[in-house]
């Protein structure tokens, strides 16, 4: 057991930094729109970094004149800035470049919205491919395809969401039952994800974000409760809990889906296919899990001869959990 301690004491340390914040840097996002033959309207948000915008620039083609506009305005969250430009040619065919991209952590969602045509073009730029050649036509499958992918990501980004459904994996042993759970969290947070989308539903962003975080710290209590105590809702039926606390985090990714956009002749199925990429984002995450696992305890069995029969006990596990949540609320609380 000691050596197992002194591992999560040592990961702990790794860690800190990272879970210093429970999301990653948010996407930049890149919107023009087409007013007339020539004319084209654009709106450029930056990331926010230390309070200050995030060193990335758009390059417009060559046959664009040069924009004009003032310096970025702080939004709250992120850098925005709008200008309108003139372009000798139609951008179908042109290239649109997001500088120094490659030397940052984050994607930049561009949308291209043309007069001829009612879907605005969808694609991501990433650090490694922080450019693209703007098609006659995108397709609904493309659409499908980014938004399925930035689902992905977002939950493979976001330590809160990765930190609850690593408490729902400690909790319930049972491959299936934790399977169930976790798809009954994805069902959820696809319901109040779309009430919020569609302007059923309007919470505002930190009040959602610690009862996220007081979510993981009631699953840290769960795990700390001994078998010998009487099981509790949580223990007999998780599913109904991560359902329930599902329908919370949803309303957290709409915030995150807000600062990204939806392409508004495809929103449900830009919905689904988010919920489709957030899922087999945290089917990916448990799994990875369940590998670590597996070869640390077949390592530490070959090389001290230390048989883990059932794995860490769930006291080791549940403390970390409990104080990097309950961290997470003070911060949240404080910032009201």
């Amino acid at each position: 057991m000691r050596y197992l301690l002194a591992l999560i004491a040592l990961l702990t340390g790794i860690l800190a930094p990272a879970f210093a914040h429970a999301h990653a840097l948010e996407p930049g996002y890149l919107e023009i729109s087409q007013e007339t033959d020539s004319d084209w309207y654009v709106f450029w948000r930056k990331p926010d970094v230390q309070g200050a915008p995030m060193d990335i620039d758009v390059a417009l083609p060559d046959s664009c004149n040069a924009p004009t506009f003032d310096a970025p305005v702080f939004d709250g969250r992120a850098w925005t800035q709008v200008w309108r430009m003139t372009c000798a040619e139609d951008l179908r065919g042109n290239t649109i470049t997001i500088d120094k991209l490659d030397a940052q952590r984050t994607d930049v969602l561009l949308r291209v919205g043309y007069l001829d045509t009612v879907n605005m073009a969808t694609f991501r730029l990433t650090p490694d491919a922080p450019a693209v050649t703007l098609p006659a036509q995108q397709g609904l499958v493309q659409t499908l395809w980014q938004y399925g992918v930035l689902g992905f990501e977002h939950i493979l980004e976001g330590w809160d969401h990765l930190l609850f459904v690593f408490a729902l994996l400690v909790l319930i042993r049972n491959l299936r039952q934790l399977i169930w759970a976790v798809t009954a969290f994805t069902v959820a947070h696809s319901i109040t994800l779309g009430l919020a989308t569609f302007g059923v539903l309007n919470v505002p962003g930190p009040p959602v974000e610690a009862v996220i975080a007081l979510s993981i710290v009631f699953l840290a209590t769960e795990v700390l409760r001994s078998d010998d105590k009487p099981k509790t809702l949580a223990s007999r039926f998780p599913w109904v809990i991560s359902f329930g606390f599902g329908l919370l985090h949803g309303l957290g990714f709409a915030g995150a889906l807000a600062e990204i956009g939806l392409p508004e002749q495809a929103i449900p199925a830009a919905l689904l296919a988010f919920n489709l990429g957030v899922e087999a984002g945290q089917l990916a995450f448990i799994f990875a899990v369940l590998g670590v696992f597996l070869t640390l305890k077949k390592t530490l069995q070959m090389v001290w001869g230390w048989s883990m029969a059932h794995g860490p006990s769930r006291q080791v596990l549940g403390y970390p959990i409990g104080c990097v949540a309950a961290f997470w609320l003070a911060e949240r609380l404080a910032g009201f």
